[in-house]
């Protein structure tokens, strides 16, 4: 069922709709932990660290297809928002079309570069085999990922939050399920893990998109009287989609670029830390992702009500936010930091101290300033909803960039992995402050819808 955002109390609208975008980011998420977490306990600290290692490169793929998700999530909201029903599916249809383009050619060179990629990032030789080859999987399957993607980002725009929910349940269950099924007895090591992903990716796909035809069917897309023909494709569209999806690729993308070089210090401190970090980057990135999925309900939100020219409910969207926000947080960092060594060996079949030294070190350090990088998302996502992705990307970057160049000069000033972690309170802190800044002294208010579609 679609929801208008436009209308009802905002605060009570918000905790609905971004409520089960939390939950299925949750089950999200249980991809990627299942994979770590039989990887490391079935078959080994060194198969943990191989899929860690592969995760930074994967990365790369995802921004892609998060990136494509926002172009379109924010111009269908708009739409949506602005009852512009033809153009919202002409927009639709384009997003499809290009996406598919762009991930081919992404697959292409992912096969033909991977090896390169793994040997930049000084990945070591006991790790490269299964690296490779969990690379490869993924890759393969990288067409549902991104047709998956784009369409519960849809569901999103459209104001649905459960649907998306249930293919997450679904699918991340029955991912666990195959991991252990295809690691255990088919003993199939570290590519039964990436085979189990790429499998459930795929009928979760399917279904999305079976799902989001039917209720494409049941929008009235004749809002005019020009009797126009609804349109498949347009290259207006597709330029409007790209000022808002090339940017969130590029920031995506360079983000998981920053932490693929961080990931190559991190390599120069040997097979212990690399297994220590995986496990600790797993259950930060948990949260990160849950965050950003909840901002993208923000956005969804700010990007509905713009298109509708109803600005107060713009205003009033941060503060319940941010209170959203931390209301979750607060138990997650509590049981992080209580239970850290716990959570790092659930990971880890048979541990090293150092692995589990590394990763305590890394929650203790970072995971409290997930209430700082909650500020930032606020504002960042307000900024997309708005379609001002050049603010956006101003706090973003400038978190990135001074996270990446603090890792390299603190870990080589304090001689270990400890210099790494102090680098990510410094990038958010002064992410957030400067997306703050842009909030409360920038012109967004000065908002104008302009989507064309074709003449």
């Amino acid at each position: 069922m679609n929801y208008d955002l436009t209308v009802g109390e905002p605060r009570k609208r918000i905790w609905r709709y971004t409520l089960p975008l939390f939950a299925g980011s949750i089950f999200q998420q249980m991809y990627n932990l299942a994979d770590s977490f039989i990887a490391g306990n079935f078959i080994g600290q060194d198969a943990l660290a191989a899929v860690g290692n592969s995760y930074e490169i994967t990365l790369v793929y995802l921004a892609f297809a998060t990136g494509c998700n926002m172009g379109c999530s924010v111009i269908i909201s708009q739409l949506f928002g602005a009852k512009r029903m033809r153009d919202m599916k002409t927009a639709i249809g384009t997003t499809f079309i290009s996406c598919t383009v762009l991930c081919s050619l992404l697959m292409l060179l992912g096969f033909l570069f991977s090896p390169t990629l793994l040997r930049l990032i000084d990945t070591p030789d006991v790790l490269f085999g299964d690296s490779l080859e969990y690379i490869n999987i993924y890759t393969g399957g990288l067409l549902f990922l991104f047709i998956y993607n784009i369409s519960t980002g849809i569901f999103s725009a459209l104001g649905d939050s459960k649907t998306p929910f249930y293919f997450l349940a679904v699918s991340s269950i029955a991912n666990i399920f195959m991991d252990i099924l295809f690691v255990g007895p088919f003993n199939m090591g570290v590519a039964g893990v990436a085979w189990a992903t790429f499998i459930c990716q795929g009928i979760s796909c399917i279904c999305a998109v079976v799902a989001l035809l039917i209720r494409l069917k049941k929008i009235n897309h004749n809002d005019d009287e020009s009797g126009a023909k609804l349109k498949y494709f347009s290259f207006p569209m597709l330029k409007s989609i790209s000022l808002m999806a090339i940017p969130g690729i590029l920031q995506q993308s360079f983000i998981s670029i920053g932490n693929i070089f961080i990931q190559r210090v991190v390599n120069g401190f040997g097979p212990d830390v690399i297994a220590g970090y995986a496990a600790a980057i797993k259950l930060n990135n948990l949260l990160i992702v849950s965050l950003t999925t909840l901002g993208s309900g923000i956005s969804s939100f700010t990007a509905q009500n713009a298109g509708a020219k109803k600005f107060d409910r713009v205003k009033s969207v941060y503060k319940t936010s941010i209170l959203m926000m931390w209301t979750i947080l607060i138990p997650f960092v509590a049981l992080y930091i209580l239970f850290r060594e716990q959570l790092i060996s659930l990971f880890i079949n048979e541990p090293t101290a150092q692995a589990i030294k590394t990763g305590g070190e890394f929650i203790l350090i970072v995971i409290p300033f997930q209430f700082v990088v909650s500020v930032k998302l606020t504002f960042d996502c307000i900024f997309r909803g708005l379609g001002l992705m050049k603010y956006f990307m101003i706090s973003t970057f400038s978190d990135l960039i001074i996270r990446v160049v603090m890792s390299y000069i603190l870990a080589a000033w304090l001689g270990s992995a400890l210099g790494i972690w102090l680098s990510w309170p410094v990038g958010w802190f002064i992410g957030a402050v400067i997306a703050v800044l842009l909030y409360v002294f920038g012109k967004w208010q000065n908002f104008e819808l302009n989507i064309q579609t074709s003449k």
